[in-house]
């Protein structure tokens, strides 16, 4: 029988913010499969757990990915975690756990911190509809092209930031967005925490000539609603005179710009009379 996969969710600062279950399940699995295991060892050790670990991050996946699909077939269970935070969200992982699914082995969530949803919360931006956008390559032309795609992205808009990186990141959103608010947040659950509410222009001033510490997640506003502009019926008559003018009756004319704007037919169809 087939053992199974436990997507373990670990403190993104605190260690307090590591659940009882989570440590039960660190505790009775096989092995445990960690982005970097010299930062794992330090949560082990905080709580006590003697397990073996073994190395799972970007660039092994593949060839480790198909040795821990071959021990979890065998009947091993395995917790998967990252340095911070729910493993696959920004971290390797979506590679392992779709193996599962096309393997038959079963996958378990033990929820824990994530540090988005976590920014999201404290920000005090709109948290109704959002879409998260990770991290920005370090490549120019793909970060821009990204940005790009989002110019008229309604929803809010969260990303992941290293602090080296910020700034030419905030350049380039206020080049394609413009001046909108953002919610610079660092530092979650720690001593440090911080949650900086300000414009893009604004940011970018202040981070032109100081490289920041610590990781960012930036939430900016999404494209602001466009005010219709009100039409009077004096501009709607106008409409409906280059209809009559183009062979429409004025019966027709009126009934066809009063759906376009919403206003009366009757009304334009009175002031064509004039």
């Amino acid at each position: 029988m087939a053992g199974k996969l436990y997507i373990v969710g670990t403190p993104i600062g605190n260690l307090g913010d590591f659940s009882p279950r989570a440590v039960e399940i660190l505790s009775s699995v096989d092995f445990i499969a960690a982005e970097d295991t010299r930062v794992t060892i330090k949560l082990l050790n905080h709580f006590g757990i003697k397990k073996p670990m073994v190395s799972y991050y970007e660039h092994n996946r593949t060839e480790r990915g198909a040795v821990l699909i071959e021990r979890l077939l065998n009947g091993e269970s395995c917790a998967l975690v990252s340095d911070a935070g729910m493993p696959i969200i920004s971290d390797p992982g979506e590679d392992l756990t779709l193996r599962c699914h096309e393997n038959g082995i079963t996958v378990c969530a033990v929820p824990g911190p994530c540090a988005f949803v976590t920014a999201l919360a404290v920000s005090g931006m709109p948290s109704g509809r959002f879409t998260f956008e990770g991290f920005l390559t370090v490549t120019k032309q793909n970060r821009r092209k990204h940005l790009e795609e989002l110019v008229n992205e309604k929803r809010t808009m969260i990303f992941y930031e290293a602090p080296h990186k910020l700034y030419n990141t905030l350049a380039d959103m206020l080049q394609y967005f413009g001046d909108r608010n953002i919610a610079l947040v660092k530092e979650l659950t720690k001593i440090h925490e911080n949650v900086e509410r300000t414009t893009l222009c604004a940011a970018c001033e202040k981070y032109k000539e100081t490289t920041p510490k610590g990781e960012f997640v930036l939430i900016v506003e999404g494209k602001p609603e466009e005010e219709e502009e009100e039409i009077t019926l004096e501009a709607a008559t106008t409409l409906a005179l280059k209809l009559v003018e183009d062979g429409a009756s004025k019966n027709e004319a009126a009934k066809e710009i009063a759906k376009k704007t919403g206003l009366k037919k009757s009304d334009i169809y009175k002031t064509l009379q004039e």
